[in-house]
């Protein structure tokens, strides 16, 4: 790739948790396989370059995470990071690329970082709208959102109104569709841009196979989020979803104690069901 080497980021997938589902659970409308096992799981992302240090959402707090049935609480993505030698007042931007709890969660732990939301996002949290719309509202952690403002009064907060680079190398873009202000991140790499889907698109059979998750803001706004995911990826290979397990199939593990939760996706992508060694 051309350009600056110092602006080509590692990326890794941190999974800080697991929970049991079935698809009738994950998909937008009837599945004839509806009853069929299907799991979730839950990731945070961390993005280096040669001059930034950049967390992409920030999972469930610890508190939370006690109170969910039937979650898997590996760890607080928190203990992860700094486990790998990224203490959190050594991340200088956090994206959040929505602001469901299972995003937002440990947000606040990044003292010394700027957070990049999009305003259409926050507007719609704190506006009239969601507080009428139970389906909606449940997923926002009150905690979480009142911190966010106090960062944002604190001049910690850069509301970015559609696409926008965030540091040299990594960008967000404006998709909507699972909430009004979803974004997904663009990241440059030795491999080419990695797209860090998020909930844009839950599973890889959202993107692939052009089915929406089950929990939207609006059904338009999710098909035109996987065309855009599509069009910001330098192929398909450098799409990683928010919330499918296969992740952990399709590139490779940290070496290390951490391996079991942890993957490199600045590297080559296995094929398809192959297992690693």
């Amino acid at each position: 790739m051309t350009g600056d080497s110092a602006d080509v980021f590692r990326v890794y997938a941190i999974c800080y948790g697991h929970r049991d589902g079935r698809r009738g659970q994950h998909f937008h409308g009837y599945d004839e396989r509806w009853d069929e096992p299907h799991p979730t799981a839950y990731y945070v992302w961390l993005a280096i370059s040669d001059r930034h240090t950049v967390v992409i959402d920030t999972g469930i707090s610890p508190d939370r995470a006690e109170r969910l049935p039937g979650l898997d609480y590996l760890a607080s993505p928190v203990a992860t990071l700094e486990r790998m030698g990224f203490a959190a007042g050594s991340v200088d931007h956090v994206v959040l690329t929505h602001l469901h709890y299972d995003h937002t969660g440990t947000a606040d732990a990044f003292e010394r970082a700027r957070y990049v939301v999009q305003r259409t996002e926050l507007d719609y949290w704190t506006g009239p709208w969601a507080k009428r719309i139970g389906r909606e509202r449940w997923l926002v952690g009150d905690r979480d959102l009142t911190r966010l403002l106090a960062a944002h009064d604190e001049g910690r907060v850069s509301l970015v109104d559609g696409d926008a680079d965030v540091v040299p190398g990594l960008s967000v873009h404006l998709v909507g569709g699972h909430t009004a202000g979803t974004q997904v991140v663009r990241v440059r790499t030795a491999r080419g841009h990695l797209v860090l889907a998020s909930d844009a698109s839950h599973f890889y059979e959202n993107v692939e196979e052009d089915r929406p998750f089950a929990i939207l803001h609006s059904m338009t706004g999710m098909y035109g989020a996987f065309d855009r995911i599509k069009e910001l990826a330098d192929g398909p290979g450098l799409i990683v979803p928010g919330h499918d397990p296969e992740v952990r199939r399709r590139f490779p593990r940290l070496p290390g104690p951490l391996g079991d939760r942890v993957s490199v996706l600045h590297e080559p992508v296995r094929p398809a069901g192959e297992e690693p060694a």
